[in-house]
């Protein structure tokens, strides 16, 4: 379960512009990443992209993508895997299931309280 102090980590993650393009596109399947030539048998999941796939879409220097993904990491909202000459990058789902139960929760909560306070209001 995540506790105030990763949430928050997640977001201060999140709340940059780059990393939050990058995350989304790590998690919509934006980026497609070349396979590993050099060792064919390197087995990779069909979510997961590489950290030169990714510095390609921007005007940043290899190191400084390098930055954001460990930012990104860190706040444990995606993986990174190394597997023969390239580290691979996926979404990590549960954490980012469980942040998005969070917000069901609060959304929940909300609606609760303005039926018990205010009766039986609707929200759109």
């Amino acid at each position: 379960m995540l506790d105030m102090r990763q949430k928050i980590k997640i977001f201060k993650a999140l709340g940059n512009e780059t990393r939050f393009l990058i995350f989304k596109n790590v998690f919509t399947g934006g980026y497609t990443c070349s396979l590993d030539k050099k060792d064919p048998n390197v087995k990779v999941s069909p979510h997961a992209t590489c950290v030169s796939t990714i510095a390609e879409h921007f005007d940043f220097s290899l190191p400084t993508i390098s930055k954001h993904l460990k930012e990104l990491r860190e706040a444990n909202i995606v993986t990174m895997e190394k597997k023969g000459n390239k580290i691979y990058i996926e979404p990590n789902i549960e954490t980012v299931r469980e942040l998005g139960g969070c917000f069901t929760t609060l959304v929940e909560n909300f609606e609760k309280n303005r039926e018990l306070f205010f009766g039986d209001v609707t929200v759109s």
